[in-house]
């Protein structure tokens, strides 16, 4: 009977141990990091890096949780553009690179005759990437580099930026002790990774060592090289911000609808005090630009330049680009955003973006799958529904609209 209880016991269980081990992850642990490590140290060394420089660097190196739940944590809500904006272009951001341009003038200008990149385009990039060198990162980078390449997820990418930051000790441009930085392993005043280090760094104050934390020189020099290196257009501005009449078509605005100022300007679209786009001798009429509104219809309008291209492949977020270009203009003293932010203007979790795709679909427009995520297809949709019901047809999800769909949703359920 023990026998016969014994087998069908486990074969209840099977399923649930078998489910359960599929299911199951590998546990991360400091004894099996240390294994890694180890097997990693014999890749380095076949890279050439000198075993001084494997006992520095590697030296009461442990697995970071700190690390592993700053890469595995998923923001819950995304900020609207209005918030993500109001805090990278703060007043005292503002103020202080106005401050910092003005005080650094001779430096930047040498790095502008060299790479063609304005003395304010880099100091935008200084303030948004440091807040001006006050916050370059404290932890350490060959900890978090090996964290990260010992978890499977992206062992690739972190391995090779690994190799990078031992590479940068061999060559003695600074100390493991020194290298500290962001957890993903950006370093100094303008964050590059160990990879960009060791390709665009440059050594601008001439001491034959690259120090991004402690020189300025080195920091800017190795800024614009990388920008001009992207390919940066001198005699080009990034962009600008401009106003759309009423009932413009907004499915231009885009991002990637390419016209001439001249066809724009014909499109009615102005500079934001009404005067013409070509007002200004700086503006050509045959320059080509795209369209972007970041925010609904009630926020700002860009046109954007190839500049604007350049700075996405430092950082490749277009709220992150229209910052760096409006706070460089506010270096220059040029007046903030003609729009203010909405009163309801309020940031969406994935699951209220879920929501606006399960109504859509609800109500017959094609979005896919509901996955939270607000891709083409989601915008189109919206777009449809909202030129059906007469509404600024800017395709933009938003707490607005949120409520829009949930009231039709409910009108057309009492109506069936």
């Amino acid at each position: 009977m023990k026998l016969i209880y014994l087998i069908i016991i486990t074969w209840l269980f099977i399923p649930y141990i078998s489910v359960h081990a599929q299911s199951s992850q590998p546990v991360a642990t400091e004894e099996a990091f240390q294994e890694w490590l180890t097997q990693f140290k014999q890749q380095a060394r076949q890279e050439g890096i000198s075993e001084k420089t494997l006992n520095a660097a590697f030296k009461d190196v442990h697995l970071s949780a700190t690390v592993l739940d700053s890469d595995r944590k998923q923001p819950e809500f995304t900020r609207t553009f209005y918030q993500y904006f109001n805090s990278a272009v703060s007043k005292n951001r503002v103020k202080v690179g106005q401050q910092k341009h003005q005080q650094h003038q001779a430096l930047l200008d040498a790095v502008y005759q060299k790479y063609g990149v304005p003395s304010h385009i880099l100091t935008a990039f200084w303030g948004m990437e440091t807040n001006y060198g006050r916050y370059t990162g404290n932890l350490p980078i060959i900890q978090s580099l090996a964290t990260l390449a010992y978890d499977p997820r992206r062992t690739t990418f972190f391995s090779k930026q690994l190799i990078s930051a031992l590479k940068i000790i061999d060559q003695g441009h600074v100390q493991p002790d020194q290298m500290k930085g962001s957890w993903a392993g950006a370093m100094g005043q303008v964050q590059f990774m160990p990879s960009n280090y060791l390709q665009y760094a440059v050594d601008g104050d001439n001491d034959g060592k690259i120090n991004l934390w402690d020189s300025l020189p080195d920091a800017f020099h190795s800024a614009g090289n990388f920008l001009q290196q992207l390919g940066w257009k001198k005699s080009q501005s990034w962009g600008q911000e401009v106003a759309l009449p009423n009932q413009f078509n907004y499915a231009l605005a885009n991002g990637k609808t390419q016209r001439s100022l001249k066809e724009w300007q014909r499109l009615g679209v102005t500079q934001p005090n009404g005067q013409p786009l070509l007002a200004q001798k700086t503006h050509r009429s045959e320059q080509l630009a795209k369209l972007l509104l970041p925010s609904d219809y009630r926020g700002p309008a860009f046109l954007v330049y190839d500049n604007f291209q350049v700075i996405k492949r430092w950082n490749n977020s277009n709220n992150y680009a229209l910052a760096v270009g409006h706070l460089s203009n506010r270096i220059l003293g040029k007046p903030p955003l003609s729009k203010k932010q909405p009163e309801d203007d309020k940031a969406l979790s994935r699951d209220q973006m879920k929501q606006i795709q399960t109504a859509l679909s609800e109500l017959g427009y094609a979005v896919g799958e509901a996955d939270g995520i607000a891709g083409s297809r989601t915008r189109s949709a919206l777009r449809a529904f909202q030129e059906k019901h007469q509404l600024p047809a800017d395709g933009a999800p938003s707490f607005r609209m949120l409520q829009y769909l949930k009231k039709t949703v409910h009108q057309n359920r009492i109506l069936q």
